[in-house]
């Protein structure tokens, strides 16, 4: 069965980039741990976070420092290496968000191939799951990838959202098309949906309203940038209203 809908959408806030302004000049400013608590405070669902190998915005050791101290969901994104489950698997967050970036992704730029890597993703879908963590995969709007996403046995999956931001501007009703199918495919699959990449506050509210089904949306890049001109706390609410 596929989970509830909450009657609100969830926000999910990505704090990579404030890692990256620290990583910028060495020690630690922007406070990240601060930042992630004060997002909560201010009203998001959830904390994402992004770890790469080369550590370029959060690092391996801000992934344990955050656990503790976040008091709501608490969601790792990244590439399901040797490294990268075992790190997840210690630190045991709410939910894994896998995408199927190379090491040297600027960001995420795609989403999975479920058909071609299904026993690749079973076999780590069936790790995380084994330590209680809900799994969701990172995908484009392809009815079969999604339903092919239920056999790896993903919870959800994370409808990656670039090209709805970029045509959102020409013709919205265009844009959205697909991914109104998509969620209805997700829904008749029995699979979680949510999803991420390019929203922001002029293209979510349109998005929120006619995509039946959606759990949660994690947004970092635009979010964060809002928050220099509008202040955190100002942005979070602007950004929770859209999902109201």
């Amino acid at each position: 069965m596929p989970e509830t809908q909450p009657k609100m959408t969830r926000l999910s806030v990505n704090i990579n980039k404030i890692a990256t302004l620290r990583n910028a000049r060495g020690g630690n400013m922007p406070d990240l741990i601060k930042a992630a608590i004060d997002c909560v405070r201010f009203g998001a669902q959830g904390i994402t976070v992004h770890p790469r190998p080369d550590e370029r915005h959060i690092r391996r050791q801000d992934v344990f420092d955050l656990r503790p101290i976040i008091t709501t969901e608490f969601n790792i994104e990244g590439y399901p290496s040797r490294s990268f489950i075992d790190l997840v698997t210690t630190v045991k967050p709410q939910q894994v968000t896998l995408v199927p970036d190379p090491p040297d992704a600027i960001t995420s730029n795609a989403g999975w191939d479920t058909i071609t890597n299904e026993s690749f993703l079973k076999e780590v879908i069936a790790e995380f799951k084994a330590h209680g963590i809900r799994v969701s995969v990172f995908i484009e709007t392809d009815a079969k990838m999604i339903e092919n996403a239920v056999k790896t046995g993903a919870d959800r999956v994370e409808l990656y959202t670039e090209s709805y931001a970029k045509h959102f501007p020409g013709n919205r009703e265009k844009a959205i098309k697909p991914f109104i199918d998509a969620a209805k495919v997700a829904k008749d699959a029995g699979i979680g949906l949510n999803a991420g990449h390019d929203l922001n506050l002029d293209n979510l509210k349109y998005f929120a309203q006619n995509i039946s089904g959606l759990l949660e949306v994690s947004i970092g890049h635009a979010l964060i940038s809002d928050a220099l001109y509008l202040g955190l706390e100002n942005a979070i609410r602007l950004y929770r209203n859209q999902l109201r």
